[in-house]
């Protein structure tokens, strides 16, 4: 559908228009970029940055003011600050900077697209974030991401990803206090479960899907696939495999783009991980494979198509580190309460072959695309953290020659569950893993970690509904 709408899709300018203006994600430099704003008449520019939890961080400006040079800055504590928009205290290696400084935001210019929601026409990019004397700033989400990109390439490799990403469609709900509820569709009829890749389940919502395919054109996205999933009004998105850094940027992006499509039609969209009681919870699975940077060969596969030892201490580096990189698979208390045993989704670190109750699936494949499918982080993982810290578990097994155990032939997600059962044991198994926080980064590190323990302290300040059910008049 979505190939049928680009080659149906006229520019302005007809054939002799430059490729770059065509290509929606192809600008290369501040003269390109000129034109680029100029072709489409944009009027307003959105400068963004995910923060720690995914969420856009920035400033809007007119497109001419951003064409000239200006200096685009934010506070660091906007980089630090939990979901609830709270600051963690020193602590644990955390240290909050007294001065708050201004961190510089960077126009990565090769991700400037439109924002197709917008009724004036208005444009986006991503930034990174650097400090006054140009550094990197170690503990943005992006930032880390390429860190783990670049020391692949340190070893010659270069990592291949493909991010599936699940959510739910909820009638709207501004009083937290109620239940999420499923949408009605176009049948007139509340959506029901069990409708896994189900078309009448999907053509239910043909109208939204139109959206979303339409904002993503105009944004440059490439969805792969879209499927109705398990869940009452749940979906599921494919994005194609590339390069990490790119596509942390489309998941990024997408989740965006889902949940302004999703308010037109007078409906929510969510990531959360378990957003409603007795239905499945939401993943985002993460297809990885490593190709060499010099031949561009899939180097989980030898000549003669058969696993190589880099793939092996790949899974090897999963099945130990994962358990301590959780907090960035499953960044939330809600995470955990889609980490059950016998749920759908992996409470263990075992592997094998097409078999999905493993945590380390390997889909059916020719050698040429053999790969590790990661089944454990949830939808409301950032997607730049939860990419970076799959790899880099995967690059401490090559490094370190880790080897796997034997793969899986049978259902293994009804066993003890092998994976940390709420935050902060996840924080404490995170901040003990040395090997892990140094490819990562120890000012994220810290900082991450200060983030999560606050949060949980939050969350601890909220009484449930099921301890005024069972202790109101019972204890």
């Amino acid at each position: 559908m979505l190939e049928n709408r680009k080659a149906g899709r006229a520019g302005r300018g007809g054939a002799r228009t430059p490729a770059f203006l065509k290509n929606l994600r192809g600008v290369k430099d501040w003269k390109e970029a000129t034109s680029w704003l100029e072709w489409r008449g944009i009027e307003d520019i959105e400068c963004i940055a995910p923060d720690q939890a995914g969420v856009a961080r920035g400033k809007m400006m007119p497109s001419k003011k951003f064409t000239s040079n200006t200096s685009l800055a934010l506070p660091s504590a906007v980089f630090m600050a939990t979901i609830s928009g709270e600051y963690p205290e020193n602590g644990n290696g955390f240290t909050y900077p007294e001065d708050d400084g201004d961190l510089k935001l960077v126009p990565d210019l090769s991700t400037l697209s439109a924002v197709p929601w917008e009724s004036d026409p208005t444009a986006q990019v991503i930034c990174d974030l650097v400090h006054q004397d140009g550094r990197d700033v170690e503990f943005s989400p992006r930032a880390v991401l390429k860190r783990v990109v670049a020391k692949y390439a340190e070893q010659g490799l270069k990592p291949i990803v493909a991010p599936e990403i699940e959510f739910y469609l909820v009638h709207k709900n501004p009083d937290p206090d109620y239940p999420l509820t499923p949408p009605v569709g176009r049948s007139g009829r509340p959506i029901g479960g069990g409708q896994g890749y189900s078309i009448a389940g999907v053509n239910e919502f043909d109208e939204l899907i139109d959206d979303i395919y339409h904002f993503s054109e105009s944004q440059g996205l490439e969805i792969d696939t879209l499927i109705h999933e398990e869940g009452a009004g749940q979906l599921e998105i494919n994005l194609r495999h590339g390069d990490p850094v790119e596509l942390a940027d489309q998941v990024f992006l997408f989740k965006r783009t889902i949940r302004e499509a999703a308010l037109k039609h007078d409906m929510y969209a969510t990531f959360m991980s378990k957003p409603i009681q007795g239905q499945p919870g939401s993943a985002m699975h993460i297809h990885q494979s490593l190709v060499s940077a010099r031949t561009g060969r899939n180097v989980f596969s030898d000549a003669k198509g058969d696993e190589t030892e880099i793939f092996q201490h790949f899974v090897g580096g999963l099945q130990r580190h994962i358990p301590n990189a959780l907090i960035m698979l499953a960044p939330y208390v809600n995470s955990y309460r889609r980490l059950v045993q016998g749920g759908s989704a992996p409470v263990n670190t075992r592997w094998g072959y097409d078999n999905r109750t493993t945590a380390f699936r390997v889909p059916r494949s020719d050698p040429a695309s053999r790969r590790v499918e990661n089944r454990i982080p949830s939808s409301d993982a950032n997607p730049y953290l939860s990419l970076a810290a799959s790899l880099a578990c995967g690059l401490i097994g090559i490094l370190e020659k880790i080897k796997p155990d034997a793969p899986a032939v049978t259902a293994v997600n009804t066993n003890l569950i092998e994976l940390p059962r709420g935050l902060l044991e996840a924080v404490a198994l995170f901040e003990a893993d040395t090997t892990l926080r140094e490819i990562l980064g120890e000012s994220f590190a810290s900082t991450y970690a200060a983030i999560k323990r606050a949060e949980f302290e939050t969350f601890m300040k909220v009484i449930s509904p099921w301890e005024r059910e069972y202790l109101l008049l019972n204890v």
